[in-house]
């Protein structure tokens, strides 16, 4: 298990805790508590992994606990959970195969993982933190699949940046890489968004949706962080958003008008018919060109000086906390 505390922001505490097993526990699985300012995250691996490996996934745990509590200084929850059991098939190179979010009185994250995977192989895949960026939002469960998956698609790079997993350089790419996958499923174009995504489990299209929504959440950034020379940011109108209604079940519309209501806006739900009702990934050249990354041979390259730096990097950074 990694010494997280020397690698944690000011003033960010993480305690962690032996718990007791809960009856429903296998009798070699692993449970433990981790305690960040007065809020608790439930930590269950199993007893299928051998012990070197559990400890593997506790310290990987914990880097994706820090991660989710770079966009608001806290964790969404009072208390939440995560589970993780490994993989039953053996056949995939990708370290993370499956992840699940499981809203109720208490959200669960559940993953399964390759019982042999580095904690840094861990650490680089994007599934956990795309699993644990839904939990910043009060999403009921259902609905708009475009905007919960694509806030996770924002959020999965940007999360893996602010602890230091990859570089800015890397986020926008990842970012233009996504994009790109989202364009080139070109059989849903002049589709409207909402009706792939209510389709997207029987007829496919999950690129076009996740980046489709991506394309949201960045334009929703931009914008903010633009127009107000970087007072404001979705960092702060998701803070809003869960200092509000961190308790509460949330259909995509109520949240929409909530974060214009908060954030004294007319921007989010704006968007939201804008980007529903749109009939391919919208063009997101001109959000990149006004925050100083240009784009040659499918390559970003990051301009160093200018307001739209600044805020690309703040971006990147996240808020002080």
């Amino acid at each position: 298990m990694l010494p997280l505390l020397e690698k944690l922001a000011p003033g960010f505490a993480l305690m962690l805790l032996l718990a007791a097993p809960c009856s429903s526990a296998a009798e070699d699985d692993i449970t433990r508590v981790l305690v960040q300012d007065g809020r608790q995250l439930d930590v269950r691996i199993s007893g299928q992994f051998e012990p070197a490996m559990q400890e593997t996934l506790l310290g990987w745990l914990e880097q994706l606990a820090t991660a989710l509590s770079r966009v608001y200084g806290h964790w969404p929850r009072q208390r939440w959970q995560i589970s993780v059991a490994p993989a039953t098939s053996a056949s995939t190179s990708d370290p993370i195969p499956w992840g699940e979010v499981h809203r109720d009185s208490i959200d669960r994250v559940e993953f399964f993982t390759l019982t042999s995977a580095s904690q840094a192989e861990l650490l680089q895949a994007w599934t956990g933190y795309h699993e644990l960026a839904h939990l910043l939002i009060p999403y009921r469960g259902w609905g708009d699949a475009w905007f919960t998956e694509g806030l996770a698609s924002y959020y999965q790079n940007i999360l893996a940046t602010r602890i230091g997993v990859m570089d800015e350089q890397q986020m926008w790419q990842k970012l233009y890489d996504g994009f790109q996958r989202g364009l080139s499923e070109s059989r849903f174009d002049g589709t409207p968004l909402y009706e792939v995504s209510d389709a997207m489990r029987e007829n496919g299209g999950f690129m076009r949706v996740y980046w489709s929504g991506a394309w949201y959440f960045l334009a929703a950034d931009a914008r903010l962080r633009l127009q107000s020379g970087g007072q404001r940011s979705l960092d702060l109108a998701l803070a809003e958003l869960n200092h509000c209604c961190a308790e509460q079940r949330l259909s995509v519309p109520e949240m929409v008008a909530k974060l214009d209501q908060l954030n004294r806006v007319v921007l989010f739900g704006t968007l939201y018919r804008e980007v529903a009702n749109s009939t391919h990934v919208p063009a997101f050249e001109d959000i990149f060109a006004s925050l100083g990354i240009d784009l040659v041979d499918g390559q970003v390259h990051l301009q160093q000086q200018g307001p739209g730096a600044r805020l690309r990097r703040q971006i990147a950074s996240g808020p002080a906390l």
